[in-house]
This record gives structure tokens, C-alpha cells and sequence, in this order.
């Protein structure tokens, strides 16, 4: 399986998969468009000029391209179609499923300034249907298509440390690879065309659970009269360990909830996670009740807070 493990270790296409179609060969310049600027994709897309691609950006709100453009040195297009055109690459970052068919079709899409032979690599966390959707619309123009929803936050984007989940075809992939490898810590594909987006609901299926016990541990911490900081240095070496309680427990015995995913978009997750769990036959019974757990820090006004504000509803409860 073709993937790469870690910065230093990278090399493309794993050794058993060459280009097709795309001039790209993976040790050098690829002329790139970036569709989508937020937190995310405005350091993603200034990473990829650092690795020495050609960068074209496309934002819907232009200023934010403009200023892209004059800090990074690339170039903003007014319309996804005119980023995309000559792109050997078009990567893209929106928000769900609806502003990922904006930026793809009609006559200002990504996809009517795509040639035949490039490759469109989407990094939104969407259903997979609406991938499966628009990946048959690109097969039918002759564009490749890999869904690549990222994992690592806002620090992640900026740092280039993300984790990559990955679906489409192997060659399309392995041509997607070394340009994804810019901003990633680890980039795999684990399937077909869907599969990365599958992928990324196990990933927000394992936060919800994880975020939701960390803040009731910690909420009863307090009330016991435990000092945090002392706690969480103990436990954290042994089998409670995990990304959220290193990086997360200060800002949550502080109260600061302005450190990372919003809940807004956490809960726009969760109900991929869900509905998809209708389709499929899965049982989420905690994910569900976390996702109304999250729906109650809206009701309090923290729809920007980040994820870790389970802790604010707990302490709300008293």
C-alpha cells in the first residue's frame, strides 16, 4: 500500500507506481491550484510553494486570495475554473458538501478548467456520496479524483503535519502523492474512491468519544480536588494517554476554547458519521450523544469554540 510514513522517510509513489498522463514526475515543479483559504487551506496552499510548486489560489471571498498572494508570492484567480486551468493539480478545502459542487461544476468550476490527464484532490470532509458523485463526473472528462480528508488541526496545516486518509484510484493516487506530501506527516490510501472520507468519520467517530471521556475526567478531577497538572503527568504516560489530553487539558482547566476545530464543523462531521451509519448499519450510540452534547455548547454560544468545550457544558452543569 502505497503511503508515506513521515516527512523524512518519503519517497513517491512508493516505488511501484508511475505517473500517467501528468508532465508531473514527483521530484519537481507541478503547476498546483488551491481552492478554498481557511484556516487550513491558506497555510496548505503556502506549503506547496514552499516545496516548489507553481501556486494558483481561488477564494470565494477575493481579498483573502489577494493577501494569499502577495504574502506567498503566487497567484489568485477570480473563478475555481480560471485557478484550475493548465493545473496539473487542483487541490481543494471548502466547507461541506454543497460548496465542494461550487467549486467543481458549472461553467466557473474547477472541472471546466481542468484538461484531461490532471488531477483533482479534495481535502474537505464531506460524504462519501458526494465524492463518489463527483469523481464520476471527473472520470467522464478524463480527470482523475482522490478524496483526502486531513486530521491535525489548524497547527497540523501550518506546521505541514497532517494526516492524509485516501481514496480513488491507485495511479491517481500515486501521481497525487508527492504534491500532498508538502503538508502531510503521513498520506495513505485506504481504498477506492470514498474510502478516505469513510476514513475521516472513523476519525471524528474516535475524537467525539475521546474529547467527551477527557472532559468528564477532568470535570471530576475538579471536584475531587485534584491538581490537574500533577494528574495529567501520571496518567498520561500510562493507558489514558492521548493527543487530546497533551495538547488539550491546560486549555480546558483554563477555560480557553479557541485552540483548534470548531464546533460547528465537528457537529456538520458527526452528522456524516451518522447518516452514514444509517446507510451502513452501524450503531454509534455515543457518538450520537456527544453530537447532542455538542449541540448544547451552540445553545450557550460556543459554536467557535473548538471541540474541547465539552468541558464548558460539564462545568455549566455544575
Amino acid at each position: 500500500m502505497l503511503g508515506i510514513a513521515r516527512k523524512q522517510a518519503y519517497r513517491p509513489y512508493g516505488g511501484d507506481c508511475a505517473p500517467v498522463y501528468s508532465k508531473f514526475s514527483g521530484d519537481g515543479m507541478a503547476k498546483v491550484a488551491f481552492l478554498g483559504l481557511g484556516v487550513m487551506g491558506y497555510p496548505m496552499a503556502g506549503h506547496l510553494v514552499k516545496a516548489g510548486h507553481e501556486v494558483t489560489v481561488y477564494n470565494r471571498t477575493a481579498a483573502k486570495s489577494a493577501a494569499w498572494a502577495k504574502q506567498h508570492g503566487g497567484r489568485a484567480a477570480p473563478t475555481p475554473a480560471e485557478a484550475a486551468k493548465g493545473a496539473d493539480f487542483v487541490m481543494a478545502c471548502v466547507g461541506n458538501d454543497d460548496d465542494l459542487r461550487a467549486v467543481c461544476l458549472g461553467k466557473d468550476g474547477a472541472f471546466a478548467g481542468m484538461a484531461s490527464g490532471a488531477v483533482f484532490v479534495d481535502h474537505t470532509t464531506v460524504s462519501a456520496r458526494v465524492t463518489r458523485e463527483l469523481a464520476a463526473i471527473a472520470a467522464g472528462d478524463g480527470i482523475g479524483y482522490v478524496d483526502a480528508p486531513v486530521s491535525g488541526g489548524q497547527a497540523g496545516a501550518e506546521n505541514g503535519v497532517l494526516s492524509v486518509m485516501c481514496g480513488g484510484e491507485t495511479d491517481v493516487y500515486g501521481r497525487a502523492e508527492p504534491v500532498i506530501a508538502a503538508y502531510a506527516r503521513i498520506c495513505r490510501r485506504l481504498g477506492d474512491t470514498g474510502a478516505g472520507q469513510l476514513a475521516k468519520m472513523v476519525n471524528q467517530i474516535c475524537i467525539a468519544g475521546l474529547v467527551q471521556g477527557l472532559s468528564e475526567g477532568l470535570a471530576f478531577a475538579e471536584k475531587a480536588g485534584l491538581d490537574i497538572e500533577e494528574l495529567v503527568e501520571v496518567i498520561s504516560q500510562g493507558a489514558a494517554g492521548s493527543w487530546q489530553m497533551a495538547n488539550r487539558h491546560k486549555t480546558m482547566k483554563d477555560g480557553k476554547f479557541d485552540y483548534g476545530f470548531a464546533v460547528d464543523w465537528m457537529r456538520k462531521d458527526l452528522g456524516i458519521c451518522l447518516a452514514t451509519a444509517e446507510e451502513n448499519g452501524a450503531s454509534l450510540p455515543v457518538t450520537a450523544l456527544v453530537d447532542q452534547f455538542y449541540k448544547d455548547v451552540q445553545k450557550m454560544g460556543g459554536g467557535r469554540w473548538d471541540t474541547s468545550s465539552l468541558m464548558a457544558r460539564l462545568r455549566k452543569l455544575g
